[in-house]
C-alpha cells in the first residue's frame, strides 16, 4: 500500500508525481506481479494523466488491475465527461473501462454508492419490470440495502419521476448517533431506486474531504 500525496505550499493536498510514476514504473512490477488497485479523486487522475501525457509516459498495469475514481473535480482541474476520463485512464495506465469503478459518497455518510461495473455490472428490474443496466456509458449508482437515495425537486422537495433530474438526498441507517438524511447539492437522474450522477448544481459550493487542508505544527 502506498500514499502518493504531499502537502502543497498552501497547505492543501496535491500529488507527488515522481512517487506516483515510480510506483507505476515497470521496474516495480515483477513478471508475476499481482493486480494493482488505484484509488483517487477525478481531479487527481486528471493531474496525474496530464503529467504522464506531457512526458509521453504510458504504463500497462498488471492484468486484472482496477481503478476507482470518486470525488468529482471540485474546480481543481478541468472537467470532462466520465467516458473521456476513463478512456484517458485506459490510454495512459492500460486499465480498460470495464475495470474502472466509480464511487459516490461523502464524509457525512457512513455508506457509499458504487456503479458496480468493475464487478461485472448488475441488472436491476424496475417497478415496471423493465431491466435497468449499469453500463460503461450510463453508470447507475446504488447504495447498500440499509441506505436509500431520493432524487428530489429543488422547488418542491418531492421526488421527481423516473428519468427526471433533481437533487440527490440520501437516507443512511448506518449513520448511528448522527443525522439520518443528507440533502446534497449534487444533481442526479432518478433510475427507479438508483440514480445516474450528473454533477454539482449550478452555483453550488465545491465541497468534499479532498478539499481539506492539513495543518502542520512546529515542535
Amino acid at each position: 500500500m502506498a500514499f502518493v500525496g504531499k502537502l502543497a505550499s498552501d497547505g492543501s493536498w496535491t500529488l507527488d508525481f515522481a512517487a506516483a510514476a515510480e510506483l507505476l514504473s515497470p521496474r516495480r512490477q515483477a513478471p508475476d506481479a499481482r493486480p494493482l488497485l488505484l484509488l483517487g479523486t477525478a481531479f487527481s487522475f486528471v493531474h496525474l494523466l496530464d503529467f504522464l501525457a506531457e512526458r509521453n509516459l504510458r504504463f500497462d498495469l498488471p492484468a486484472g488491475s482496477r481503478v476507482m475514481e470518486t470525488g468529482g473535480y471540485k474546480n481543481r482541474s478541468r472537467s470532462m465527461p466520465k467516458t473521456e476520463l476513463h478512456q484517458f485512464i485506459t490510454e495512459r495506465l492500460g486499465v480498460p473501462p470495464s475495470h474502472i469503478i466509480c464511487e459516490y459518497g461523502m464524509s457525512e455518510l457512513s455508506s457509499q454508492a458504487y456503479d458496480g461495473v468493475a464487478g461485472g455490472g448488475w441488472q436491476v428490474t424496475g417497478k415496471d419490470n423493465a431491466p435497468r443496466h449499469s453500463t460503461l456509458d450510463t453508470r447507475h449508482f446504488r447504495f447498500p440495502p440499509w441506505a436509500r437515495v431520493q432524487v428530489v425537486s429543488p422547488e418542491t422537495g418531492r421526488e421527481v419521476a423516473d428519468g427526471e433530474t433533481g437533487l440527490i438526498r440520501v437516507l443512511d441507517l448506518a449513520n448511528v448517533f448522527s443525522v439520518m438524511a443528507i440533502q446534497t447539492e449534487d444533481l442526479g437522474i432518478r433510475r427507479d431506486e438508483h440514480f445516474e450522477l450528473i454533477g454539482r448544481a449550478t452555483l453550488a459550493e465545491a465541497r468534499g474531504c479532498s478539499l481539506m487542508t492539513a495543518e502542520t505544527r512546529k515542535s
